[in-house]
């Protein structure tokens, strides 16, 4: 995201839209939300918009239910709702930030077991050729 991408003229635009509007965001580690985030943020929901956000999930990055309870908490405090993790897609290049699917599973469960519902993401992949993201099930310790 481009927080200075969030302007009174596309504030303006969104407010005079007849249908709702949902911003679907992608940060990946609370780090990413600074004051700037935090502001553009608040612009998007006055205007009246619905903030969401979808995380990857990366090996030695936020592959800890610690680490990601604490993004679903600053996501929360701007205002978005964190929507989808990510198990990461089979791309050339990424491989070493992958988390097999079963770890996701179990940091998943971890994750559940810290937050309040509406802060859980849900576990999700792409499934070439699928009509829709496969969530899937967390385990429980």
């Amino acid at each position: 995201m481009l927080p200075s991408r969030v302007d009174e003229g596309l504030t303006q635009w969104l407010t005079q839209l007849r249908l709702p509007v949902v911003f679907v965001l992608h940060v990946n580690h609370a780090n990413e939300i600074d004051d700037d985030v935090r502001a553009a943020c608040a612009l998007l929901r006055d205007s009246g918009v619905t903030l969401l956000n979808q995380t990857v999930l990366l090996q030695g990055v936020n592959d800890d239910a610690a680490i990601l309870a604490d993004l679903s908490r600053a996501l929360f405090d701007a205002g978005v709702l964190p929507y989808y993790l990510h198990v990461l897609d089979h791309v050339r290049g990424a491989a070493h930030f992958d988390v097999p699917e079963e770890r996701a599973r179990l940091i998943a469960g971890q994750l559940a077991a810290q937050l309040s519902g509406y802060l859980v993401p849900r576990l999700a992949r792409e499934i070439y050729g699928a009509p829709a993201k496969v969530t899937i099930a967390p385990t429980f310790c």
